[in-house]
């Protein structure tokens, strides 16, 4: 049997949001905070053969070079409950292009159904008790930034379970 791989692609949130919003979701004691990069996704957790990177390296490659940079503005907290004890910070600008880009994406050799309809966010709180929750959606409500995306990253899913960035695709 071929070694199988969990790749994942996203756009990574840029310094000094990514670090601040790690350290946010870290001081509300989500386990993940330390192994999941601040990021919006745009291929959730994928399983491929080990062997089919180099094309999933190929497919991102051409559909970077598709794709204009665009502008993310984040502004404020939702949630995903109860479906999802989930809360977020919101991606107020650059949803449609988020949208557009994982359509893309998600095509062969990482095409895959979603479980939930595509909602680009940045997790700050995941699977934590209700007061948790409801603490991280009240503390981060006023937090906003922008940046321009002129890129996304490949991530894989380490034995240790830390998602590291593998490459970075730039957008045109």
């Amino acid at each position: 049997m071929a070694p199988l791989s969990t790749v994942g692609v996203a756009i990574p949130i840029p310094e000094p949001y990514g670090t601040e919003l790690q350290r946010r979701r870290e001081s509300f004691g989500d386990p993940l905070a330390l192994r999941i990069p601040t990021h919006i996704t745009l291929v959730p957790p994928t399983v491929v053969n080990a062997g089919d990177l180099p094309a999933v390296t190929e497919h991102l490659t051409q559909v970077a070079a598709t794709v204009e940079g665009f502008r993310i503005r984040l502004r404020g907290t939702g949630t995903f409950r109860p479906v999802s004890p989930v809360v977020f910070v919101t991606v107020v600008e650059g949803i449609s292009p988020c949208g557009l880009l994982q359509e893309k994406l998600r095509r062969a050799p990482l095409e895959r159904e979603l479980l939930f309809p595509y909602h680009p966010h940045v997790t700050i709180a995941h699977n934590l008790d209700e007061p948790t929750l409801d603490r991280a959606f009240k503390e981060l409500s006023a937090f906003h930034a922008s940046f321009q995306a002129d890129s996304f990253s490949l991530y894989e899913h380490g034995p240790d379970g830390v998602w590291r960035p593998q490459r970075s695709f730039g957008l045109i």
